[in-house]
């Protein structure tokens, strides 16, 4: 089905388990996209760049990679001071304008979206910032490591599933984030707190994620525990993903998004992926 010209072609099996109340939003960098906040990679140049720190060899090769969690983790240790690190992000991770309607229309687009039957939302976002919360201040937030168990009965509101920025400096919000490679360790397969997490959703519910490409390493860290569940046996339903594409790569890329298990919901990159955020708004 599709909401608008051009634009991605949402399988009908996803619009009635939505209608059904079985479908749960996971979004990425690329919803902020029209805040004026950048993804993984330009995070990454840009967090060096505020400390004045030119990427060393292995920074550089990581980064070239596209291990961004990786050259974070490289850096933090070189400069033997996470915190300073992590503080740069307040000013990185500051929309430009969110008076502008446009900037913050693809997050209430996903509130609405997320809203169940009993206007319960459920919603899981791996970004710090705080668009989420601007738009709708009052709706209940879940911050890691406290997350909830994904479950219809026990969850209202917005699971912050790598951490979020505080609205003051807090050194404790700050060395939570899950950024590095060190984190996402933790996080995934030393304390294995968020694995537990994306497991337990995705037998509990159909997730479809919104705003991540096949390279983002946070995207590489949620699939991984996916595919671990299902090498044991265990049951999971279908996993969805909107995915943008550059002309002429349209059948490579939805073939890489099959291999990792996904059901791909394809469109055009062009205008700063406008037919995604277009989508959404119908």
């Amino acid at each position: 089905m599709r909401f608008i010209h051009d634009g991605p072609n949402v399988p009908d099996s996803l619009v009635q388990a939505h209608e059904d109340g079985k479908v749960v939003f996971f979004c990425g960098a690329g919803i902020s996209y029209p805040a004026g906040l950048p993804g993984f990679k330009d995070l990454t140049t840009r967090v060096f760049a505020a400390l004045g720190e030119d990427p060393r060899p292995a920074e550089t090769r990581a980064i070239d990679q596209e291990r961004f969690d990786v050259a974070i983790d490289l850096l933090e240790r070189r400069v033997n001071n996470r915190l300073l690190v992590r503080k740069n992000l307040q000013t990185i991770l500051t929309p430009n304008n969110l008076a502008d309607p446009g900037s913050t229309a693809t997050h209430q687009a996903l509130l609405q979206l997320a809203k169940s039957h009993n206007e319960n939302v459920r919603l899981i976002t791996t970004n710090f910032d705080r668009i989420f919360h601007h738009v709708n201040p009052s709706l209940p937030s879940y911050v890691a490591p406290l997350v909830p168990i994904p479950k219809k009965s026990r969850w209202n509101g917005v699971v912050y599933l790598h951490g979020l920025l505080p609205e003051r400096e807090d050194p404790s919000a700050f060395h939570n984030l899950v950024l590095s490679s060190g984190d996402f360790g933790l996080a995934y397969l030393t304390e294995r707190w968020a694995s537990r997490f994306v497991s337990e959703l995705l037998r509990n519910y159909i997730v479809c994620f919104v705003g991540y490409s096949l390279s983002d390493p946070v995207l590489r860290y949620m699939l991984d525990a996916l595919a671990a569940d299902r090498l044991r046996g265990e049951d999971s339903n279908q996993v969805f993903s909107f995915g943008s594409y550059e002309e002429g790569e349209k059948e490579k890329v939805q073939e890489e998004w099959e291999a990792k298990g996904v059901v791909p919901i394809l469109y055009s990159s062009r205008e700063r992926h406008s037919l995604l955020h277009k989508t959404l708004n119908e």
